[in-house]
Protein backbone atom coordinates (compact mmCIF):
# COMPACT_ATOMS: atom_id res chain seq x y z
CA UNK A 1 0.00 0.00 0.00
CA UNK A 2 2.81 2.37 0.86
CA UNK A 3 4.45 1.64 -2.45
CA UNK A 4 1.29 2.49 -4.37
CA UNK A 5 0.86 5.75 -2.45
CA UNK A 6 4.35 7.03 -3.27
CA UNK A 7 4.33 5.74 -6.85
CA UNK A 8 4.21 8.72 -9.27
CA UNK A 9 1.16 9.12 -11.44
CA UNK A 10 2.56 8.92 -14.97
CA UNK A 11 -0.78 8.68 -16.74
CA UNK A 12 -1.31 12.44 -16.61
CA UNK A 13 2.07 13.16 -18.20
CA UNK A 14 1.61 10.43 -20.79
CA UNK A 15 -1.78 11.77 -21.82
CA UNK A 16 -0.44 15.32 -22.06
CA UNK A 17 2.51 14.23 -24.18
CA UNK A 18 0.21 12.28 -26.45
CA UNK A 19 -2.07 15.30 -26.77
CA UNK A 20 0.91 17.49 -27.69
CA UNK A 21 1.98 14.97 -30.32
CA UNK A 22 -1.54 14.87 -31.74
CA UNK A 23 -1.68 18.67 -31.92
CA UNK A 24 1.72 18.90 -33.61
CA UNK A 25 0.75 16.17 -36.09
CA UNK A 26 -2.53 17.91 -36.88
CA UNK A 27 -0.73 21.20 -37.51
CA UNK A 28 1.77 19.45 -39.77
CA UNK A 29 -0.97 17.73 -41.76
CA UNK A 30 -2.85 21.03 -42.08
CA UNK A 31 0.24 22.81 -43.42
CA UNK A 32 1.00 20.02 -45.85
CA UNK A 33 -2.58 19.93 -47.07
CA UNK A 34 -2.58 23.70 -47.54
CA UNK A 35 0.63 23.61 -49.58
CA UNK A 36 -0.67 20.79 -51.78
CA UNK A 37 -3.96 22.65 -52.23
CA UNK A 38 -2.17 25.80 -53.36
CA UNK A 39 -0.06 23.74 -55.78
CA UNK A 40 -3.22 22.25 -57.33
CA UNK A 41 -5.18 25.50 -57.77
CA UNK A 42 -5.87 26.17 -61.49
CA UNK A 43 -4.05 29.10 -63.05
CA UNK A 44 -7.29 30.86 -63.98
CA UNK A 45 -8.18 31.06 -60.28
CA UNK A 46 -4.83 32.69 -59.59
CA UNK A 47 -5.54 35.05 -62.47
CA UNK A 48 -8.89 36.11 -61.03
CA UNK A 49 -7.28 36.65 -57.64
CA UNK A 50 -4.59 38.70 -59.34
CA UNK A 51 -7.14 40.91 -61.11
CA UNK A 52 -9.30 41.66 -58.08
CA UNK A 53 -6.74 41.59 -55.25
CA UNK A 54 -3.11 41.56 -56.33
CA UNK A 55 -3.19 44.39 -58.87
CA UNK A 56 -4.78 46.74 -56.35
CA UNK A 57 -2.10 45.96 -53.78
CA UNK A 58 0.67 46.27 -56.37
CA UNK A 59 -0.60 49.66 -57.56
CA UNK A 60 -0.90 51.08 -54.05
CA UNK A 61 1.09 50.94 -51.89
CA UNK A 62 3.82 48.88 -53.62
CA UNK A 63 4.36 50.64 -56.94
CA UNK A 64 3.46 54.02 -55.47
CA UNK A 65 6.10 53.65 -52.77
CA UNK A 66 8.72 52.31 -55.15
CA UNK A 67 8.08 55.11 -57.62
CA UNK A 68 8.29 57.77 -54.91
CA UNK A 69 11.52 56.48 -53.35
CA UNK A 70 13.27 54.70 -56.25
CA UNK A 71 11.74 56.41 -59.24
CA UNK A 72 15.12 57.62 -60.46
CA UNK A 73 16.06 54.03 -61.27
CA UNK A 74 14.73 52.91 -64.68
CA UNK A 75 13.62 49.61 -63.14
CA UNK A 76 11.04 51.44 -60.98
CA UNK A 77 10.12 54.32 -63.28
CA UNK A 78 6.74 55.04 -64.83
CA UNK A 79 3.16 55.43 -63.61
CA UNK A 80 1.77 52.82 -61.18
CA UNK A 81 -0.76 50.87 -63.24
CA UNK A 82 -1.01 47.86 -60.96
CA UNK A 83 -1.07 45.52 -63.95
CA UNK A 84 2.28 44.86 -65.55
CA UNK A 85 5.53 42.96 -65.23
CA UNK A 86 5.72 43.29 -61.44
CA UNK A 87 2.22 41.90 -60.92
CA UNK A 88 2.95 39.01 -63.31
CA UNK A 89 6.21 38.21 -61.51
CA UNK A 90 4.49 38.21 -58.12
CA UNK A 91 1.64 35.97 -59.23
CA UNK A 92 4.08 33.53 -60.82
CA UNK A 93 6.01 33.45 -57.55
CA UNK A 94 2.83 32.65 -55.64
CA UNK A 95 2.07 29.89 -58.13
CA UNK A 96 5.41 28.10 -58.23
CA UNK A 97 6.46 28.32 -54.57
CA UNK A 98 3.88 25.71 -53.39
CA UNK A 99 4.98 23.35 -56.17
CA UNK A 100 8.64 23.70 -55.25
CA UNK A 101 7.81 23.34 -51.55
CA UNK A 102 5.71 20.19 -51.98
CA UNK A 103 8.30 18.42 -54.13
CA UNK A 104 11.21 19.48 -51.92
CA UNK A 105 9.37 18.22 -48.85
CA UNK A 106 8.88 14.79 -50.42
CA UNK A 107 12.53 14.71 -51.47
CA UNK A 108 13.74 15.59 -47.97
CA UNK A 109 11.51 12.91 -46.49
CA UNK A 110 13.06 10.36 -48.82
CA UNK A 111 16.45 10.77 -47.12
CA UNK A 112 17.19 7.46 -45.33
CA UNK A 113 16.62 7.54 -41.61
CA UNK A 114 19.98 5.89 -41.02
CA UNK A 115 21.72 8.97 -42.44
CA UNK A 116 20.07 11.25 -39.90
CA UNK A 117 20.47 8.92 -36.94
CA UNK A 118 24.11 8.22 -37.79
CA UNK A 119 24.94 11.93 -37.82
CA UNK A 120 23.06 12.52 -34.57
CA UNK A 121 24.86 9.55 -33.00
CA UNK A 122 28.18 11.22 -33.81
CA UNK A 123 27.17 14.19 -31.66
CA UNK A 124 25.94 16.57 -34.36
CA UNK A 125 23.16 19.01 -33.63
CA UNK A 126 19.89 18.98 -35.52
CA UNK A 127 20.96 21.96 -37.66
CA UNK A 128 24.29 20.30 -38.49
CA UNK A 129 22.43 17.14 -39.49
CA UNK A 130 20.19 19.12 -41.81
CA UNK A 131 22.98 21.13 -43.45
CA UNK A 132 25.60 18.37 -43.70
CA UNK A 133 23.51 15.26 -44.36
CA UNK A 134 19.89 15.91 -45.32
CA UNK A 135 20.31 18.83 -47.73
CA UNK A 136 23.40 17.43 -49.55
CA UNK A 137 21.66 14.06 -49.92
CA UNK A 138 18.50 15.66 -51.35
CA UNK A 139 20.22 18.46 -53.30
CA UNK A 140 19.57 16.98 -56.73
CA UNK A 141 15.87 16.60 -56.00
CA UNK A 142 15.59 20.14 -54.65
CA UNK A 143 17.28 21.53 -57.76
CA UNK A 144 14.90 19.48 -59.89
CA UNK A 145 11.94 20.93 -57.98
CA UNK A 146 13.17 24.48 -58.60
CA UNK A 147 13.65 23.81 -62.31
CA UNK A 148 10.19 22.24 -62.50
CA UNK A 149 8.70 25.37 -60.93
CA UNK A 150 10.66 27.54 -63.35
CA UNK A 151 9.34 25.49 -66.26
CA UNK A 152 5.80 26.07 -65.08
CA UNK A 153 6.45 29.79 -64.84
CA UNK A 154 7.90 29.95 -68.37
CA UNK A 155 4.90 28.25 -69.95
CA UNK A 156 2.20 29.88 -67.82
CA UNK A 157 -0.50 31.55 -69.93
CA UNK A 158 -3.80 32.37 -68.25
CA UNK A 159 -2.68 33.94 -64.99
CA UNK A 160 0.01 36.03 -66.67
CA UNK A 161 -2.34 37.12 -69.45
CA UNK A 162 -4.88 38.35 -66.91
CA UNK A 163 -2.48 40.58 -64.94
CA UNK A 164 0.34 41.63 -67.28
CA UNK A 165 -1.74 44.21 -69.16
CA UNK A 166 -1.17 42.86 -72.70
CA UNK A 167 0.53 45.93 -74.11
CA UNK A 168 3.01 45.90 -76.99
CA UNK A 169 5.90 47.50 -75.15
CA UNK A 170 9.37 46.38 -74.16
CA UNK A 171 11.16 48.54 -71.60
CA UNK A 172 13.30 48.41 -68.48
CA UNK A 173 10.54 49.28 -65.99
CA UNK A 174 8.79 46.67 -63.87
CA UNK A 175 5.68 48.87 -63.95
CA UNK A 176 5.36 48.56 -67.74
CA UNK A 177 2.33 46.94 -69.33
CA UNK A 178 3.58 44.34 -71.78
CA UNK A 179 2.93 40.75 -72.85
CA UNK A 180 4.64 37.37 -73.15
CA UNK A 181 4.90 34.80 -75.91
CA UNK A 182 2.15 32.70 -74.38
CA UNK A 183 -0.16 35.67 -73.76
CA UNK A 184 0.27 36.93 -77.33
CA UNK A 185 -0.74 33.52 -78.71
CA UNK A 186 -3.72 33.27 -76.35
CA UNK A 187 -4.99 36.78 -77.10
CA UNK A 188 -4.45 37.01 -80.84
CA UNK A 189 -4.82 33.52 -82.27
CA UNK A 190 -8.60 33.79 -82.67
CA UNK A 191 -8.16 37.09 -84.52
CA UNK A 192 -5.46 35.86 -86.89
CA UNK A 193 -6.50 36.09 -90.53
CA UNK A 194 -4.73 35.51 -93.79
CA UNK A 195 -1.53 33.49 -93.94
CA UNK A 196 1.18 35.68 -92.42
CA UNK A 197 -0.60 36.43 -89.14
CA UNK A 198 -1.28 32.78 -88.13
CA UNK A 199 2.19 31.80 -89.33
CA UNK A 200 3.76 34.43 -87.06
CA UNK A 201 1.79 33.15 -84.07
CA UNK A 202 2.76 29.57 -84.88
CA UNK A 203 6.38 30.69 -84.99
CA UNK A 204 5.98 32.20 -81.54
CA UNK A 205 4.63 28.85 -80.38
CA UNK A 206 7.64 27.12 -81.91
CA UNK A 207 9.98 29.50 -80.09
CA UNK A 208 8.17 28.79 -76.82
CA UNK A 209 8.44 25.05 -77.46
CA UNK A 210 12.18 25.31 -78.15
CA UNK A 211 12.65 27.32 -74.94
CA UNK A 212 10.81 24.62 -72.97
CA UNK A 213 12.95 21.86 -74.51
CA UNK A 214 16.19 23.75 -73.83
CA UNK A 215 15.10 24.47 -70.26
CA UNK A 216 14.30 20.81 -69.61
CA UNK A 217 17.63 19.74 -71.10
CA UNK A 218 19.50 22.20 -68.91
CA UNK A 219 17.49 21.01 -65.92
CA UNK A 220 18.46 17.39 -66.52
CA UNK A 221 22.08 18.38 -66.96
CA UNK A 222 22.03 20.46 -63.79
CA UNK A 223 20.39 17.70 -61.75
CA UNK A 224 22.90 15.16 -63.08
CA UNK A 225 25.81 17.46 -62.21
CA UNK A 226 24.51 18.18 -58.71
CA UNK A 227 23.85 14.48 -58.09
CA UNK A 228 27.47 13.66 -58.92
CA UNK A 229 29.01 16.29 -56.64
CA UNK A 230 28.63 14.38 -53.31
CA UNK A 231 30.38 11.38 -54.86
CA UNK A 232 33.30 13.52 -56.03
CA UNK A 233 33.61 15.24 -52.63
CA UNK A 234 33.99 11.88 -50.88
Amino acid sequence: MAFTEHQPDLSRFTSRDQLDLVIVEDHRLFREGLVELLAAVPSVVYGLWGIFVLTAVVRSPLETWLGAHLGGIPLFSGPPYGSGILAAALILTVMIVPTITAISRDVLRAVPREQREGMLALGATRWETITRVVVPYARAGIVGAIILGLGRAVGETMAVTMVIGNGHYIGPSLFAITDTLASVIANQFTEATGTLYPAALLELGLILFVLAVVLNALARLLVWTVAREPGRSR
